[in-house]
């Protein structure tokens, strides 16, 4: 891995209306170009919008859903891509020809490469699937990267598997902060009134964002997928309206000691840009911790307790879809 400029973008998506979301995705990508970035990400499903998906019936998917990567949203990705000489990130939902669907993420590369990340606990929605394969790959801005959508970054396996595959960067395009969460203490709702009122008094809603329904959450736990894995973190999410919750933003680009070089509280589009310093993954401590590993003790990891229990079950459990 050499130095990389990384840019993280939050923005509010519009349900359903594919080319106003990837509008703003050009906006931001010609931003970042011009600031230098070779890597830029995006949320999970921007493209298409997100949380509405759970009410959608399959034939409202499939008027919604896209081939990866022949689709015109996968082109438009690799027309800017191309054109801005970066690497670009960005979710939709995906139908294969037999007529899955998936909740995808799509890497396109300014040489033409594509690469797809299904998500591997996907809950959104009975008629999308998980996928079932780690993504890491190469880029030509000659470092690894992998990618983990959203509810994927929560399990510390998945972390742990896409960095001994390799990874040295982690794209973690999310729309979380702000949710109906069944734990008492994570996250919860924002006030939809903060959000609407955020132009006359900011100051409150964004101090909801850095508190425990947003930032205070995910600092909890999001900087130890970057520090104990050695792996440079870039966060996007959604912000505001996304049907009847309000998502917090709170992009942020971590680097491999876990430590915040980036990061937005804004109640607004947004995006932020850092320096990775490839000089410092050689002997940060995740890359060092890994190196102690004693395998011939982690057999159980993969062996099932009869505990586990469909993501959609977990994640729903209690509350209304």
């Amino acid at each position: 891995m050499r130095n990389i400029r990384a840019a993280a973008v939050q923005f509010e998506h519009a349900a359903g209306d594919k080319q106003a979301n990837l509008a703003k995705i050009a906006h931001f990508t010609q931003q970042a170009a011009d600031q230098g970035a070779e890597i830029i990400a995006f949320p999970e499903c921007c493209i298409t919008g997100y949380w509405f998906l759970r009410k959608l019936p399959p034939l409202e998917l499939i008027t919604l859903a896209e081939p990866v990567f022949d689709g015109p949203s996968s082109q438009q990705l690799s027309s800017l891509a191309k054109e801005h000489n970066i690497t670009i990130g960005a979710g939709l939902v995906e139908i294969t020809e037999d007529g899955t669907f998936y909740n995808t993420y799509v890497v396109a590369m300014p040489d033409g490469k594509f690469v797809r990340h299904r998500k591997l606990h996907c809950f959104i929605s009975e008629h999308l699937s998980s996928g079932d394969q780690y993504t890491v790959f190469d880029t030509p801005q000659d470092c690894k990267v992998g990618i983990l959508t959203c509810y994927d970054n929560n399990i510390i396996e998945n972390a742990r598997m896409t960095a001994l595959a390799g990874a040295e960067i982690l794209l973690a395009p999310h729309q979380t902060g702000g949710c109906d969460s069944p734990s008492p203490h994570a996250m919860g709702l924002v006030d939809k009134a903060l959000w609407d009122n955020r132009e006359k008094d900011p100051a409150a809603i964004e101090a909801e964002f850095k508190g425990p329904k947003g930032r205070e959450w995910l600092t909890r736990w999001l900087p130890a997928r970057a520090h104990d894995n050695g792996l440079f973190l870039i966060f996007s999410n959604g912000v505001g309206v996304d049907d009847n919750e309000i998502r917090t933003g709170n992009a942020m680009i971590i680097d491999c000691y876990g430590r915040i070089i980036a990061e937005t509280c804004k109640a607004a589009d947004d995006m932020v840009i850092a320096d990775l310093d490839a000089s410092l993954r050689p002997n940060c401590t995740g890359v060092r911790w890994m190196k102690a590993r004693r395998p011939q003790l982690y057999g159980p990891l993969a062996v099932s307790t009869g505990s586990e229990q469909d993501t959609r079950k977990i994640r729903f459990e209690g509350r209304q879809i």
